[in-house]
């Protein structure tokens, strides 16, 4: 396999399992997590306190993103994706491991904050290097297909962390469920991070990076000079991500507590629903990503934040419709609207930094996106719906679509000359180095 298509099946590959992981922890947040771990009287409150937990996740995101960020700047992309990939694999397998409440009392929930913390940290870490691991591979002019790689990560993790669930639930009965079911979905993860290593571990660093290295370009203190020299490049890409992770929340976690509890469908239902976008989303999010290479991404991205800001009014209505086909239409139309926005969000984060800090800055701006949009999100909807109403939540999704239009707006557009004169730099060598076409 040529080095180019590896490292896109590589920054494919390891995504996924990271997120499956993180996905088969939302999931079982809405799910099994309230009852097996914050038991009580409200079911509102063990909810809030599970969605709590998921939160956390995002929230130690800007720790991997600090510390495997400037890494992958200073040591190299490929040495950062084998640590994360360890980091949150080992995590998941002992999320699935642990005893519950009724075994261990509070016990229980402290350990599983503290491995959903070491999971956030993994994925913070993994983000900046695995977009840049396809995309520096890839042809620069093609940068949103190649790096689009890495998207496709979260619906592929996603989909498989659903259909996980979905067999489970199908096949197992509520007390099979809450007893062992839901740790099968949590051990799987053993086998994927095998098969992750592996991929990973037969590839060479990307062309950029070596360039960089044999012209000693590399940074000695990357956090510091994108703090210092590309803050607007920061905030763009901060702002940028916002309304597509709450927008993503609201489609993958919290509906499966709102539809359930509220609309009162069955929890298989929801999650066919879920599978369905998520099916269509690994196929949209690179055509979407190839797309923004010929029309400005940012235009294409923007447009679909915009639209998704406006869908999220109508998404609500149709779930408390009851009709299981109105269901489906409204998670299937938001979901594509996210692949529209996330297929070229890769490519315009990584373009707002110069290559010698792309690792830092990308999984900076990633990571803090992450703790004010994604990690919040399941909790504000729940607290906003359960105050105010639909209308609120839906108000909070659009505010955070509003703010992503900004974020493209204020961000630049990148001149690929950069990378073709670095990569040009580098010798022919086993990893080869001049990008083309797929």
């Amino acid at each position: 396999m040529a080095a180019r298509g590896k490292a896109f099946v590589a920054s494919l590959s390891g995504t996924s399992l990271e997120y499956y992981d993180f996905a088969v922890y939302g999931t079982a947040s809405a799910l099994v997590f309230p009852q097996l771990f914050f038991p009580g009287s409200d079911p509102l409150t063990g909810l809030l306190l599970a969605f709590g937990t998921f939160a956390v996740g995002y929230v130690s995101r800007p720790i991997g993103g600090f510390v495997f960020g400037r890494l992958g700047d200073t040591l190299g992309r490929k040495r950062v994706l084998v640590s994360t990939l360890m980091l949150i694999g080992v995590a998941t397998v002992l999320i699935g491991l642990l005893p519950t409440y009724a075994t261990i009392g509070v016990t229980a929930p402290i350990v599983l904050v503290l491995l959903r913390l070491a999971q956030g940290v993994g994925v913070g870490g993994e983000w900046g290097s695995a977009v840049l691991l396809s995309g520096e591979f890839g042809d620069p002019r093609r940068r949103g297909f190649w790096s689009s790689a890495a998207q496709i990560g979260p619906p592929a993790g996603n989909l498989l962390a659903n259909v996980v669930f979905a067999i489970l639930a199908a096949t197992l009965t509520q007390d099979q469920l809450l007893s062992w079911g839901w740790r099968l979905a949590f051990l799987l993860s053993a086998l994927l991070v095998a098969f992750g290593l592996w991929i990973r571990l037969t590839l060479e660093d990307t062309p950029v990076f070596r360039a960089l290295q044999d012209s000693g370009s590399t940074s000695a203190t990357p956090i510091r000079e994108v703090l210092r020299t590309q803050p607007r490049g920061l905030i763009a890409a901060i702002l940028s991500r916002l309304g597509p992770d709450v927008a993503y929340s609201l489609l993958t976690v919290y509906v499966l507590s709102y539809a359930t509890r509220t609309a009162g469908f069955e929890r298989a239902q929801v999650l066919a629903a879920v599978l369905m976008g998520s099916a269509l989303q690994l196929g949209l999010i690179p055509a979407f990503g190839a797309l923004s290479d010929r029309i400005n991404r940012r235009l294409v991205s923007t447009i679909a934040v915009v639209l998704a800001g406006v869908w999220v009014f109508v998404l609500f209505p149709v779930i408390d419709s009851g009709s299981f086909g109105l269901l489906v239409l409204g998670v299937v139309v938001g979901l594509v609207l996210h692949a529209a926005a996330y297929g070229p969000q890769a490519a315009f984060i990584t373009e707002q930094f110069s290559p010698r800090l792309r690792s830092t800055g990308s999984s900076l701006g990633y990571t803090l996106a992450g703790v004010l949009g994604g990690a919040l999100a399941p909790v504000l909807l729940t607290s906003l719906q359960a105050g105010y109403g639909w209308a609120a939540a839906a108000g909070y999704v659009a505010l955070a679509c509003v703010l992503s239009a900004v974020g493209l707006a204020i961000g630049r557009d990148h001149d690929p000359r950069e990378d073709e004169e670095l990569a040009a730099a580098v010798p022919a060598g086993p990893a080869e180095p001049a990008p083309g076409r797929p």
